[in-house]
């Protein structure tokens, strides 16, 4: 499948509102991948797919992870997270996509997780910060990911972490584990 058939299938499947912001994704994250020197075509396809499970139903999204993880834990934290895994799945059966990197980025998009590729950080980033979101603390993430990755992540995660805790949200524990990986390396390069 060409990215143009890619794209007009997300495009027919998402509402307009999230069309535009998997369209700022791409943009944040292609700029990203020129920065950090990673393959722009498939950093293009996943911020391209990120997203594409978003409006299914939520017991079709339990459904599909149960299907392949009968021990998942995603859906204990809310919906808002289930079409990150889900649709790392439907990406791989309705389009045909093997890339574990991709997999993994649609996988982790939502949560972070300890130990996150480059590709992983920037796909992640890229959803946080695209030009449509505006929430505190967004501006000083957007201005770290453009000299320091990993200063960028931290700040999401403190920032989504302190969120959810203010709303008296549950934490995801992969984004705690995330969090906590983040300050040990943020340790480990003594900054």
């Amino acid at each position: 499948m060409a990215h143009e058939q890619f794209q007009q299938k997300v495009q027919q499947m998402l509402p307009k509102e999230r069309y535009d912001h998997t369209l700022g994704v791409m943009q944040t994250a292609v700029s990203l991948a020129k920065r950090y020197e990673v393959d722009e075509d498939k950093t293009e396809l996943a911020a391209l797919l990120h997203d594409y499970a978003k409006p299914l139903p939520k017991e079709q999204l339990i459904a599909t992870i149960k299907r392949h993880e009968p021990d998942e834990n995603f859906s204990e934290h809310g919906g808002v997270l289930l079409h990150a895994p889900a649709g790392a799945y439907i990406v791989q059966e309705e389009f045909g996509i093997q890339d574990n990197d991709i997999f993994s980025a649609i996988y982790w998009h939502t949560t972070g997780r300890p130990q996150m590729s480059l590709f992983e950080k920037i796909i992640f980033l890229a959803d946080y910060m695209e030009p449509g979101r505006s929430f505190p603390g967004i501006e000083e993430v957007r201005k770290l990911a453009e000299v320091d990755l990993d200063g960028a992540l931290l700040a999401a995660y403190t920032n989504t972490i302190q969120h959810l805790v203010a709303s008296k949200r549950m934490v995801h524990p992969m984004t705690l584990a995330a969090y906590n990986d983040a300050i040990a390396q943020k340790n480990k390069r003594g900054a």
